[in-house]
């Protein structure tokens, strides 16, 4: 990943898109707002270019861009679409933000039937990929789940891996959404571009959507999440706690505020798991945030548990090296994530340091309990030799974020 004329190259997303490029399946790149989505079109549509194909056989459409607000109607889409078709030559085809188009599904289908046309959408709301549009769109789609920047990227940007220590506390600090890099770190710009993200956010994907009529309300919760990132919690322990503390509001509605904070994917869940029982726990579920500088800018940087900061970026990573990760629970014990794909399934612990013995076998002791062989590990700001605990690895949180 390298600056080419102030564009962060994505290069895994980038690489995605590629290996799918001309298969007769629909590429939708999902994620919050102004974490890259339309750069990395943009990107891939240089990349076509500079491969032979012709400008009047990519057809881009950002559904944000006023100039366009006619074609939100399906029909006046379609239209505008087939008439650029004059050729049998393929056609690559992107809707950005296609979540604003009425009936989306029927007019991305009806193009994809056509075997000479490469369908790419983006869009900023889970919504758009609700049960109802992936039954419609079943088989004929690959989702690329996109995130902000992860600290390898943030790193890489910056030419060197000198003073990493600085550079993790910059990228916690500055936000990891890629235009940020661009405000050479400067603190009232920076949190007025991330008070721009969170506000469309609410106002587009969560208020407007969701018809809220108590925007306070809505806001206290967004604090309580954002304040209680790795903590176990439920929908119920929210209200309760809310309530107690003079905000009075009910489950169905902290469930309805919650279920919107994960659609427009500025809030992230992991369930539990039972490592023993192998199976998946309903109660109490973890909450992280999808970047730490939009929860500085909305709560500030005291009081801040670096530990849960740490958990909350290890989580996203995991999240990126496409993993479904979850909390463990080992008899009585947590495991702070289980992290599985297809091929293997790893457990990590996080902590901010393990230096204190204590604190070494208070991480140590769940990790002992589990009996399969899967990797285990402990992650830690320390800046101290890796160490192995009868087959349980210490390593350090930085050098695993840059680790391919």
């Amino acid at each position: 990943m390298i600056k080419l004329n102030k564009r962060i190259l994505r290069t895994e997303y980038l690489q995605i898109l590629k290996d799918f490029k001309d298969k007769d399946i629909i590429k939708i790149v999902t994620g919050i707002r102004r974490c890259g989505k339309s750069t990395l079109m943009e990107i891939f549509q240089d990349y076509l270019r500079e491969n032979g194909v012709d400008e009047n056989h990519i057809i881009s459409i950002n559904f944000e861009d006023y100039k366009y607000v006619d074609l939100l109607e399906p029909k006046a889409l379609h239209t505008y679409v087939q008439d650029k078709l004059i050729d049998n030559k393929m056609y690559y085809v992107f809707f950005d933000e296609i979540q604003n188009v009425k009936d989306f599904p029927r007019v991305v289908d009806s193009f994809n039937l056509k075997k000479n046309i490469d369908i790419y959408i983006t869009g900023s709301n889970a919504y758009m990929l609700s049960s109802e549009i992936a039954t419609f769109l079943s088989g004929r789609y690959v989702e690329v789940k996109m995130l902000p920047l992860s600290f390898k990227e943030f790193v890489e940007f910056t030419g060197d891996r000198k003073e990493l220590g600085k550079k993790y506390l910059n990228y916690l600090k500055y936000s990891s959404f890629p235009y940020t890099t661009m405000l050479d770190e400067n603190e009232e710009r920076i949190t007025e571009y991330l008070q721009g993200i969170y506000s469309t956010v609410m106002l587009k994907d969560i208020i407007s959507r969701k018809k809220v009529a108590d925007v306070m309300m809505l806001e206290s919760v967004i604090r309580f999440v954002f304040d209680n990132i790795g903590n176990l919690m439920s929908t119920k322990k929210i209200s309760d706690t809310m309530t107690s503390d003079g905000r009075k509001v009910d489950v169905k509605t902290v469930e309805k505020y919650i279920s919107a904070l994960m659609e427009s994917f500025i809030v992230y869940q992991a369930k539990r798991y039972d490592v023993k029982g192998k199976n998946y726990l309903k109660t109490l579920d973890k909450y992280y945030v999808v970047d730490i500088g939009l929860r500085y800018m909305l709560l500030g940087t005291k009081n801040t548990d670096i530990g849960h900061i740490l958990e909350n970026v290890i989580y996203l990573e995991l999240i990126r090296r496409g993993y479904k990760v979850y909390v463990g629970k080992v008899e009585s014990e947590e495991v702070d994530f289980v992290a599985m794909n297809s091929k293997e399934t790893i457990y990590y612990q996080v902590s901010a340091s393990v230096r204190d013995e204590g604190a070494l076998a208070r991480e140590l002791r769940p990790l002992k309990k589990i009996t399969d062989n899967y990797p285990k590990y402990i992650l830690t700001l320390d800046e101290d030799p890796d160490a192995d605990y009868d087959g349980i690895r210490r390593i350090n949180a930085i050098d695993f974020l840059l680790s391919d």
